[in-house]
């Protein structure tokens, strides 16, 4: 159908408008038949295609169409890669492509708040800018299919716990500086098709009617021009979420909604221009997707597979390599220990769990990789539960005599080799979109066969399997530890490349691993009680938290390890109309050609108003032969130096001088270098609770304020001249200045200047 003859709001009844506004089913939109409006589908697909097949849920139930599971989130992220994540999106979109679907719900790009949340796996970062360059990636390789993403979930999402109703809240300057800064940069940057709102309310009041967020912020603001998708199940009253600018309800409510809808216009309750808005945009996102040409044939399952190998091999983390035990040697005696090598968990649980068209387990490919190879399962992986959410379905426990005969095996491996690959990790069971975490600690039993295998073998290298931090007691004790989070279906085959030097590691962390759940900043708050969470640590997550306070943790944002290794020249920085350009000579100063992730920090000595001791603003992954120099640019937008201005309510560049420190993490910084920014010139009217010190520094009421107090009892008792200097006369609000002596028509006149 042409634009031409398509039809818009204008053409359809107002029982055909409210139809639209919610889902025929699980996955597809409704159709009007009469105006050859199709029905098109929408689908789970973060990190891979969740087609489902036959009968729809959103639970997870039901077998899906095969396809290529790259990498989730939690480990792509560690790529710091977005040209990476934009080749594995165009993947993503060209398997979407091929099976019709309009719309890939994905990427996630909530932060992470706490290390317990349920789904962190789905989420880059601890950091904003990090998470907005990544999701960018996502989803402008999805889109160039001519297939839409669905930017989620928006906004403040950060726990599973009582996910629903709970309201995070959150002062101005965190929500719009640390949790809604990733959404804004997707949406100014790629245009995702959709963004979806999310189940819980924002400062009391639910996503999915928020006209704060959703028209406002989202629309207003930031210029968003697509559709408004509901999370599954998260519109509350639908008619207040049509006011407010959700668009499209989903799944479908058989009817309800739809009928609710058409009352409240004929009842006056709702404006149908209101409805006609939303309805449009249905209509507008169902033509965008009927503009892409059909796809002939298949994807090449064996190229997007390499690709899944590359990424996962790509976001691996090299933590530890004491005496560069790694990479191993093909010639070396190898006891591969722990079941997760022969039984990968490769992705997380819940709503996003694709159907492979292939899993590598890591056992294989090690074997495939050496001559002399011995395994011992060392454990019992517990079978993943059914669903979302089934966190209270835990596998029964293995008898001890069994986990002992298992131990005795993994130490019998151990000894006689030369080292010990001890592959650990958590269960599905402990983690999955649904449900939080309760502590960060990986299983008994594992940790049990680790110190086993350690008190026979010197040489053991720790692989990690994990969707989110968790603790490491044995970090001292063992000299070479892999974090391989959840890699997806090629993760065995690219933890062996890494394994054995074929690929160099490059990863790096995009959240912090603290010592102890303890020292996380949300611990104290975290989930929060009576359906309401208080993100009390405000600016302080992650990295800024551990920095602002000096806290020893166990490996730092941004951290990772090379089988090579770089030097920094001096940084230059010089500021202009879009930002700060920097740029470094980054040198490969071993014998292998490898990867350094180039990270950019930024903070302002002189500032005005609180900020951590530093916060990331560029960064780049750049490859360097062994010996070579390469001279690397990061571009640090103009946008990401502004800070919330709450007295304002707008976004300010302070004119100040700017520090850029550039280094391989938040505490591993080479150089540093102060560059003048030009500010944005704004002025804080004066109100009644106004200070006299902001009164007489004012730059436009500032004389006439000087002018008034002149003479008065204030000025008697407080030298003007020395008012910044004493607390007591430079809190002092205006209003209160009557108790001083100073007459009420004088603090009109000071209020009348600076209005």
């Amino acid at each position: 159908m042409t634009d031409k003859t398509f039809p818009d709001v204008a053409d359809l009844t107002l029982e055909e408008k409210a139809a639209l506004t919610s889902g025929l089913d699980f996955w597809h939109l409704k159709s009007i038949d009469r105006h050859g409006v199709p029905s098109i589908m929408v689908t789970d697909g973060p990190h891979g295609l969740r087609k489902q097949a036959g009968e729809s849920d959103h639970l997870g139930l039901n077998a899906s169409v095969p396809a290529t599971c790259f990498p989730p989130a939690v480990a792509l992220g560690s790529s710091w890669d977005p040209s990476l994540a934009a080749r594995v999106g165009d993947a993503i979109g060209r398997e979407a492509a091929i099976e019709d679907v309009a719309v890939v719900l994905g990427p996630g790009v909530n932060i992470k708040r706490s290390p317990l949340c349920g789904r962190n796996f789905e989420y880059f970062s601890e950091d904003p800018i990090h998470a907005s360059d990544m999701g960018s990636g996502i989803v402008r390789g999805i889109q160039k299919n001519g297939v839409g993403t669905s930017l989620k979930h928006f906004a403040a999402n950060n726990q599973e716990s009582d996910r629903m109703r709970v309201s995070s809240d959150i002062d101005p300057r965190p929500l719009r500086e640390i949790y809604l800064r990733a959404f804004q940069g997707v949406v100014g940057d790629e245009q995702p098709w959709t963004v979806m709102c999310s189940y819980n309310r924002v400062n009391g009041v639910y996503a999915s009617e928020d006209p704060f967020l959703l028209t406002q912020v989202l629309r207003d603001e930031w210029g968003f021009d697509g559709l408004v998708v509901s999370d599954w199940g998260a519109s509350n009253v639908r008619a207040e979420g049509v006011k407010a600018g959700m668009d499209l309800e989903m799944p479908s409510s058989g009817g309800v909604t739809d009928r609710q809808l058409v009352d409240a216009v004929k009842s006056g309750t709702l404006d149908e221009a209101d409805l006609d808005r939303v309805a449009q945009r249905v209509l507008d996102l169902i033509r965008k997707s009927g503009q892409r040409p059909a796809v002939e044939g298949g994807f090449d399952v064996d190229a997007h597979h390499a690709l899944a190998r590359e990424a996962a091999a790509r976001s691996i983390v090299l933590l530890k390599n004491e005496g560069d035990i790694l990479p191993l040697a093909p010639t070396q005696k190898i006891a591969v220990v722990g079941e997760f090598a022969a039984k990968p968990r490769f992705q997380g649980g819940g709503s996003s769990h694709i159907n492979p068209t292939r899993v590598d387990a890591a056992l294989d490919a090690i074997r495939a990789a050496a001559s002399d190879v011995v395994y011992a399962p060392g454990y019992v992986v517990p079978e993943p539960p059914e669903g979302i959410g089934m966190s209270e379905k835990k596998a029964p426990k293995p008898e001890q005599s069994v986990l002992d005969r298992l131990r005795a095996e993994a130490v019998e491996a151990a000894a006689g080799s030369d080292v010990a690959v001890v592959f650990l990790g958590l269960p599905d069971e402990d983690e999955s979109e649904g449900f939080d975490r309760t502590h960060i600690e990986l299983p008994a039993e594992q940790l049990a066969v680790l110190d086993a295998v350690a008190a026979v073998n010197e040489n053991v290298v720790v692989v990690l399997s994990n969707g989110g931090v968790v603790a490491l007691p044995f970090a001292d004790r063992v000299p070479a530890i892999l974090e391989t989070w959840l890699l997806g279906q090629a993760g065995g085959s690219a933890t062996a490349d890494v394994l054995f030097g074929s690929v160099n590691p490059s990863g790096r962390l995009s959240e912090t691993m603290p010592l102890r759940l303890q020292d996380s900043p949300a611990y104290t708050s975290f989930p929060g009680e009576s359906q309401h969470v208080r993100y009390g640590e405000g600016l302080y997550v992650g990295y800024r938290w551990y920095d602002a306070r000096e806290m020893d943790v166990a490996f730092p944002f941004g951290y990772g390890l090379s089988y090579t290794t770089f030097s920094y020249g001096a940084p230059v920085a010089v500021a202009d109309a879009d930002g700060i350009r920097v740029t470094v000579d980054v040198t490969n100063t071993g014998s292998a050609a490898g990867r350094e992730v180039v990270q950019a920090y930024v903070s302002v000595p002189e500032t005005s108003v609180e900020r951590p001791p530093r916060e990331l603003k560029a960064f780049q992954s750049v490859e360097i032969p062994a010996g070579e120099t390469v001279p690397v640019e990061l571009r640090i937008r103009r946008r990401d130096l502004a800070y919330w201005e709450i007295r304002t309510d707008e976004w300010i560049v302070e004119d100040a001088a700017y520090r850029v420190e550039v280094g391989s993490s938040s505490r591993d910084l080479h150089g540093s270098v102060d560059v003048d920014v030009a500010g944005d010139a704004f002025v804080v009217p004066l109100h009644a609770t106004s200070s006299v010190a902001e009164a007489v520094a004012h730059p436009v009421a500032g004389p006439a304020a000087r002018e008034a107090l002149e003479g008065t009892t204030f000025s008697e008792i407080f030298s003007l001249d020395e008012v910044a200097a004493n607390p007591m006369a430079r809190s002092m609000p205006l209003n209160r200045l009557v108790s001083f002596g100073v007459g009420a028509d004088v603090v009109d006149r000071i209020l009348a200047a600076g209005a």
